[in-house]
């Protein structure tokens, strides 16, 4: 039985446009029946006032600097000198006969709690601190939140293992058991998303809504492209990691300019290139990019009836025609609601916090056993012209 374990370190708090072909307006009007003149208002007035001073908007971002700052650090492999919001508490766990530890924050409410739990999964280029803006938009809200940094990320152990989605899943449901939690809320983010699916898909018992935020495995890349050896990608992976990769890669994911706090995760992710241990580290991540082409969800959203949220920015630019891919998700899902902020890139959680988070927790409260708002269907949102 694996049991769950408290540090007891408690580290210090953290100190585009529409696509031609696309009709996205209508994603951001597709809210609940309700609220929708209202929703299209709002939404309408937001995106003129994008267009009247988004030039200006963007030239008024600070640009990254071109360089690595002097004084950055080696990120430690164990994450033990990268900031927490909350206090870090470890599970002790089992994959293919070793033991490792998957480390996680188990958040109370900082109001009146409503009794749900709410648990998060991290994609490729964080871990579960990245999530600090959304735990405390839920706990404010009376949500129990747990975040969990996957094998691999942030503070769990980090095996050079065969790695798939099976993996963070089982873990995350050995954890509330561990806990006594016998039904969550399941949230993911680009391949957090993925995570979520497994999840929903395998513990529909165990899940009372899920949702998927800019989700990215969105297709079965297998098709047309050849395997890559595990020996090639890490030295892909180990040699082809620069400070400019890595912010090259956090950029694509704000259409709209940059601001000076991203760059904190992006000094967390170039700073394993400094450490000693980068090596390993490489293979680690060499590994869990195969999940990508190895272990495809694609073939799992038509058997979730879990409620279910696609949600995210339209403007993604990790995915080739986001709007479209992600309402095939939705089209899928057997119960889902879909939503899209136009001109919002990959994370909507950093950029539009308030209305990502306003979105996010009125469909947590939404009844589980009620159809999700399907209203979205008989709307124009990630259409193709002419289709």
């Amino acid at each position: 039985m694996p049991t769950a374990r408290h540090t007891g370190f408690r580290p210090a708090a953290h100190a585009s446009r529409a696509r031609p072909g696309h009709r996205l307006l209508a994603a951001a009007t597709v809210l609940t029946p309700g609220r929708r003149l209202l929703a299209a208002a709002t939404v309408l007035t937001a995106v003129t006032v994008l267009t009247a001073c988004g030039a200006g908007s963007i030239a008024a971002q600070t640009e990254p600097p071109a360089e690595p700052p002097a004084e950055w650090e080696a990120t430690a492999i164990d994450y033990s000198n990268v900031p927490y919001p909350h206090p870090v508490s470890y599970l002790d766990v089992e994959v293919y006969g070793n033991e490792y530890r998957l480390a996680y924050m188990d958040v109370a409410p900082a109001s009146t709690p409503n009794g749900q739990t709410v648990v998060l999964f991290h994609g490729m280029n964080f871990f579960a601190a990245g999530f600090r803006p959304t735990i405390k938009a839920l706990r404010n809200e009376g949500f129990r939140v747990i975040a969990i940094d996957r094998l691999g990320f942030g503070r769990s152990s980090k095996p050079i293992i065969h790695y798939n989605l099976h993996i963070p899943a089982r873990n995350a449901k050995r954890l509330l058991d561990a806990l006594g939690i016998e039904r969550a809320a399941i949230i993911g983010h680009s391949m957090g998303g993925m995570v979520a699916t497994r999840f929903a898909s395998t513990y529909p018992e165990a899940t009372t809504h899920v949702a998927m935020v800019n989700q990215i495995g969105l297709t079965d890349p297998r098709p047309g492209r050849g395997w890559t050896d595990a020996a090639e990608a890490y030295e892909s992976v180990l040699n082809g990691t620069t400070y400019q990769s890595v912010l090259r890669g956090h950029m694509r994911y704000y259409p709209n300019g940059w601001r000076p706090e991203y760059l904190e995760w992006v000094k967390v992710q170039y700073g394993l290139t400094l450490s000693g241990d980068w090596p390993r580290m490489a293979r680690v991540r060499a590994a869990q990019r195969a999940i990508l082409y190895e272990d495809p969800v694609v073939y799992e959203w038509r058997h979730i009836a879990t409620k279910a949220l696609v949600i995210g920015g339209a403007e993604d630019r990790l995915v080739a025609d986001f709007p479209s891919r992600a309402r095939h998700v939705a089209e899928e899902l057997r119960n889902a609601e879909l939503l899209l902020f136009p001109e919002v890139g990959h994370s909507p959680q950093f950029e539009i916090p308030e209305r990502f988070h306003a979105e996010l927790i009125r469909f947590l409260r939404s009844d589980p056993n009620e159809a999700a708002d399907q209203s979205w269907r008989e709307t124009d949102v990630g259409r193709r012209s002419g289709s």
